[in-house]
């Protein structure tokens, strides 16, 4: 009883007379006294203030004001209503929210002791849009999967109760040929749950992905709504085979060809995806090519000469060319390919020249020494009867610069002979030619154009040893002061130059910063001109090269000086005596001063 005599005389009872205030409690206090219930509603969008109607109903005579009001514990009635306890009429004190608090319940006690539960229910709005977990969601659907196949997406959920809650979904935008549709049921939570379904026929080659914009409606007028975004991914299956660019396809090849020399190409090409897109090919050697005289390449479908081939003994092959993906379940398409052998003068020497390059291309480092292998040269001449005999190769061009060495008359080296210098001679032309001792004589030649690489064998170079520049004292942090370039006769990255400036104090090189790339010297601090008029700075331009080569040069920063130092008196303090009675005009103290420029 204690907490209630408390709680009255914060709700004002000091307005009742004393000796009343215990015999109404008391009379409260007592069992089996009459209660009369009062319900009463408000909206919850009600401005502060508003009038939510009287404790009494006007029937009970005994149950009119004055009351003593006594709040439920936990109802906030304190907080959110105001209520007059003279006339028992309760308002709004502060704006109501029924998602934050549906109702508020407390009792009245009049002068006759009976009680007066009153409970005041707070009415819903539509204050609160649908709203989505999150604004965006990712699913998959593999391209064959059937009609009315549903996923369940996050459904959108409404503070609001009835008919405010969430009431309908709708496909906004993205629905690319009605792709899809929604379903949706609630729950007994009150949730209103979300479905998409396939409503047509999916298909990952012409469209591989959707992008759905979907809105969720409460019932009121005029309706909230929030929207999601729904990225859909169609997933490949291998339902495409490959298909060739050409039904058939014709080549020729001469009978003199080598082992590995390409005669075609076919390509097919897969509107899959993936490995089911992925295409290989191969030769059917059951239908064709038994004696394997060709291979293919199984990924870039090259088919090339696998063994030697003769005009007189076959003219023309017929090739069935087999392409299959890599799906889980093959599928495969076939071509025909028709290779006719021509006829060639078989006297004629044949030159094989194989690069010794690391990336067997017609290229030699301008470091090469002398005698170092530049390319293998093999020549051949079918008519011979002892195999490369009878045939004399011969090499010129390079100046001098490449020679040609064999030891047993079957293979021939091409190496080096003087000193390369690329910056001098970056390519050369040398010609091979194979002759053989028939009559008359049959020659065969080989243009052979020579690639000269680079190395970092030159620095960088300024284009003056010493630069000379001026700079106002006053000047800010990045003035600009000059530019020093330098060039670089190598190239590529050896000739990539960046520049630093050499870290002396002495000199007070820290007044100063450069551009590492365009090599703009500007100063980084400010400059004084008494301490240090001609600030001395050493640029280095390095290379990029390995190892990298570097070369320097002087710059000379003349420092204008400007009025930036007070005169300066040679004591801080004079002391001077003079006679009461010395004459006007008469020296008594001589002072000096200096000024630093």
């Amino acid at each position: 009883m204690k907490a209630s005599t408390r709680r009255l005389e914060a709700m004002g009872t000091a307005r009742w007379p004393w000796p009343v205030l215990p015999l109404i409690l008391l009379l409260a206090a007592v069992p089996g006294r009459p209660e009369h219930v009062r319900d009463l509603e408000v909206s919850e969008g009600a401005p502060v203030g508003t009038r939510i109607g009287f404790i009494g109903d006007g029937a009970l005579l005994e149950s009119g004001p004055p009351y003593l009001i006594v709040p439920v514990t936990g109802s906030a009635v304190d907080t959110d209503l105001a209520i007059d306890q003279n006339t028992g009429e309760i308002s709004t004190k502060v704006p109501l929210d029924r998602e934050r608090r549906a109702s508020y319940s407390l009792v009245a006690i009049p002068l006759s002791g009976d009680n007066v539960r009153v409970m005041v229910r707070v009415l819903d709005e539509n204050d609160n849009a649908p709203t989505f977990p999150a604004p965006v969601m990712h699913i998959e659907f593999p391209e064959n999967t059937p009609r009315d196949v549903k996923r369940t997406l996050h459904p959108a959920r409404d503070l609001d109760l009835g008919i405010y809650n969430t009431q309908r979904y709708n496909i906004v935008s993205g629905n690319v040929n009605n792709a899809f549709r929604l379903s949706s049921h609630r729950e007994r939570d009150g949730v209103l749950y979300l479905d998409l379904q396939i409503n047509g026929f999916l298909d990952r080659e012409t469209v591989p992905d959707y992008s759905l914009v979907i809105e969720a409606l409460d019932g009121g007028s005029p309706p909230l709504k929030g929207e999601m975004v729904v990225n859909i991914t169609i997933q490949d299956v291998n339902d495409n085979q490959p298909i060739f660019n050409q039904s058939r396809y014709f080549a020729s090849v001469p009978e003199n060809a080598t082992v590995g020399t390409t005669v075609l190409q076919v390509f097919a090409t897969d509107a899959d995806s993936g490995e089911n897109g992925q295409v290989e090919y191969s030769i059917n050697r059951r239908q064709s090519d038994r004696d394997s005289m060709f291979r293919i390449d199984s990924i870039t479908g090259l088919v090339a000469v696998n063994k030697l081939l003769d005009f007189e003994t076959k003219e023309l092959h017929e090739l069935v060319i087999v392409a299959k993906d890599h799906g889980l379940q093959p599928l495969e398409t076939t071509t025909f390919v028709s290779i006719r052998v021509t006829d060639v003068n078989d006297n004629q020497p044949q030159i094989n020249v194989i690069f010794l390059s690391d990336d067997a291309t017609p290229k030699i480092s301008e470091s090469a020494q002398p005698g170092e292998f530049v390319a293998r040269i093999s020549v051949h001449d079918p008519d011979s009867k002892t195999e490369y005999s009878n045939i004399n190769v011969t090499l010129s061009g390079g100046d001098g610069h490449f020679g040609l060495t064999t030891r047993d008359n079957i293979i021939y080296l091409v190496i080096v002979s003087l000193p390369l210098d690329r910056e001098i001679q970056p390519n050369y032309t040398l010609s091979v030619v194979a002759t053989d001792t028939g009559t008359p004589p049959l020659h065969a030649s080989r243009t052979i154009h020579l690639q000269v690489t680079d190395i970092n064998d030159n620095a960088p170079e300024f284009q003056r040893e010493v630069y000379h520049a001026n700079v106002m004292e006053v000047s800010d942090p990045g003035t600009s002061v000059l530019q020093v370039t330098a060039n670089d006769k190598d190239e590529g990255n050896n000739s990539a130059i960046s520049y630093a400036l050499v870290e002396t104090p002495d000199t007070h090189s820290q007044w100063f910063q450069i551009d590492s790339r365009s090599g703009l010297v500007t100063t980084r601090a400010h400059v004084d001109c008494e301490t240090d008029p001609v600030p001395q700075l050493t640029v280095i331009a390095t290379d990029n090269g390995f190892p990298p080569l570097s070369s320097t040069a002087t710059v000379l920063v003349t420092i204008h000086d400007v009025n930036d130092n007070e005169p300066i008196f040679d004591q801080s303090f004079y002391n001077v005596s003079v006679a009461e009675n010395e004459a006007i005009g008469r020296c008594i103290l001589k002072v000096r001063y200096y000024h630093q420029i």
